[in-house]
C-alpha cells in the first residue's frame, strides 16, 4: 500500500478539487432555458442592442437636423461716443446706428438632398443595428448547443467515471486479498485519472461559455444556465436560389451595403447642388452715413462661381458610388457562396446524423452494460475491458459532436439567409 501512496496523492487531490465544483455548482442558482426562452431573454436585456439602438435614434435626430433652415443674421453697427463725448447717443442730429437683418436662402433643393442624405444614413444605422442583432443571435445559438453539448459530455464522464470507480474500489479490494495483480490496479486507476482530468477540461470549457452566456443573456453571475437542447428537425427541403434570394431582403450587411450605395448616389446629388449658388436677402436701416438720413434698404448677395464650383468634391463622390457598386457585388456574390456552402454543411451533417445510426448508438448502451458485466465475471481480460471503454467514451463523444455539428450547420444557415430557416432545436 505504501507503494501507492504517490500514485493515490494526485488522484486525491483531484477529487477534492472535483468535490468543491461539485459544492459550489450546488449552491449556484440554475436557470435552465430552451432557445426560445434564451433568445427571449437575450432581446429583452442584451446591452450591447441598446447600445446600437441609440445609434439609430441619434441619426434619425440628424434627419431633423438637415431639414433646418439656417438662421438669420442680425448685424449692427453704432458709435460708442459722439462729438460731445457723451456715450451712446443716437438722436436726430448726432450719433449712428447702422442694423442690418440677413437670411441665407439656399438653392437648388440642397436643403431637401441633405435631407435625403441623413434619411439614407438613418437606414445605413438600422441596417447595422439588424446586423448587430444577427450576430449576437447566432452567437446566442452556437454558444447555446456548445453548452448543452458540454452538458451531455459531462453526463458521459460521469457515468463512466462512476463505473470506473466502481472498478477501482472492487479491484483494490480483490488486490489487498491476493486476488490480483497491482499492474492491473494501476492501469485501472490510470482509466480513472485520466477520465477525471478530461472532465475537469470539459468544465474548464463550459464554464467560459456560461460566462458568454450570462453576458449576452445579461443574468445574475451566480447563476448556472442549464441550455435545454431538442432533438434537431428531420431533413428539411431546401432551395438553394431561393434562399439567396430570400437572403438579399433577410441579411442586414448586404442591406446595408445597398443603403450605402443609395447614400453615395444620393451624396452624388447633393454636391451638384452645393456648386449652385445660394442667394442671401436683407434689409438694412442705416442712421446717418447714407446719402439721406434713416436709409432703409433692401439687400441681395449672391457668390459668382466662376472659380470654385465644388468640382473636386462632386468627383470625389462619383468616385465613391463607383467603388460602393463594386463593393455590393461583390457582397451579392458572398452573399450566394455563403447560402450555397451553408445548405451543402446542413445536409452533410445531416446525412451523417441518421435515424440508423442514432439507433445503433443507442443500442451500444447496452453493449456496454454486458461488457461491464463480462469484465467483472473474469469473463473478458482487462485489456479487452479497456479498449472497449475507451471505445465506448469515443462514440458516445463522437454522436454528440455529430448533434452539436448539425445544431451548428443550423446556425449558419439562419445566419447565412438572414432569418430563421430552420428553428434551434
Amino acid at each position: 500500500m505504501t507503494k501507492l501512496m504517490p500514485l493515490l496523492r494526485p488522484l486525491l487531490l483531484l477529487l477534492f478539487v472535483l468535490a468543491l465544483s461539485s459544492r459550489a455548482s450546488a449552491q449556484t442558482d440554475t436557470l435552465r432555458l430552451n432557445f426560445k426562452q434564451a433568445e427571449k431573454l437575450f432581446l429583452e436585456n442584451n446591452l450591447t442592442l441598446l447600445a446600437q439602438k441609440y445609434n439609430v435614434n441619434a441619426t434619425q435626430a440628424l434627419v431633423q437636423q438637415a431639414g433646418l433652415w439656417d438662421n438669420p443674421l442680425l448685424a449692427t453697427d453704432q458709435n460708442i461716443t459722439d462729438n460731445s463725448h457723451k456715450y451712446f447717443q443716437h438722436n436726430a442730429n448726432t450719433g449712428q446706428v447702422f442694423v442690418q437683418l440677413s437670411q441665407l436662402i439656399r438653392t437648388a433643393g440642397k436643403r431637401g438632398k441633405q435631407i435625403k442624405v441623413a434619411q439614407d444614413n438613418t437606414l445605413i444605422q438600422q441596417a447595422a443595428f439588424d446586423d448587430v442583432l444577427r450576430n449576437l443571435r447566432y452567437n446566442l445559438q452556437q454558444d447555446f448547443a456548445q453548452a448543452a453539448n458540454l452538458l451531455a459530455q459531462r453526463n458521459v464522464y460521469n457515468i463512466e467515471i462512476k463505473s470506473a470507480t466502481s472498478l477501482v474500489n472492487a479491484t483494490d479490494k480483490a488486490y489487498q486479498a491476493g486476488n490480483t495483480s497491482l499492474k492491473d490496479l494501476v492501469r485501472l486507476k490510470a482509466l480513472l485519472f485520466n477520465l477525471q482530468n478530461e472532465l475537469v477540461e470539459n468544465e474548464r470549457q463550459l464554464n467560459d461559455l456560461e460566462n458568454e452566456l450570462k453576458t449576452i443573456l445579461v443574468v445574475k453571475e451566480t447563476q448556472f444556465i442549464v441550455a435545454l437542447v431538442s432533438p434537431a428537425p428531420a431533413d428539411v427541403t431546401l432551395n438553394e436560389a431561393a434562399l439567396a434570394e430570400q437572403a438579399k431582403i433577410s441579411r442586414a450587411d448586404y442591406r446595408g451595403e445597398q443603403y450605402t450605395l443609395t447614400q453615395t448616389n444620393d451624396n452624388v446629388v447633393l454636391q451638384k447642388a452645393l456648386g449652385k449658388p445660394d442667394v442671401t436677402v436683407g434689409a438694412s436701416y442705416d442712421q446717418h452715413s447714407s446719402y439721406a438720413p434713416h436709409y432703409v434698404g433692401l439687400q441681395l448677395s449672391i457668390p459668382l462661381p466662376f472659380i470654385n464650383r465644388n468640382q473636386g468634391n462632386i468627383k470625389s463622390a462619383q468616385y465613391a458610388a463607383l467603388s460602393q457598386d463594386f463593393v455590393v457585388k461583390n457582397s451579392e456574390l458572398q452573399l450566394k457562396n455563403d447560402v450555397y456552402n451553408a445548405v451543402q454543411q446542413y445536409r452533410l451533417n445531416q446525412q451523417l446524423l441518421n435515424k440508423d445510426q442514432e439507433d445503433f448508438y443507442a443500442r451500444y448502451d447496452q453493449i456496454f452494460n454486458a461488457m461491464l458485466k463480462s469484465f467483472q465475471q473474469r469473463q473478458i481480460s482487462l485489456p479487452e475491458f479497456i479498449d472497449f471503454f475507451d471505445s465506448y467514451k469515443e462514440t458516445k463523444l463522437k454522436i454528440l459532436q455529430l448533434q452539436l455539428n448539425l445544431q451548428k450547420s443550423i446556425a449558419d444557415l439562419n445566419y447565412a439567409v438572414g432569418t430563421t430557416v430552420i428553428a434551434a432545436p
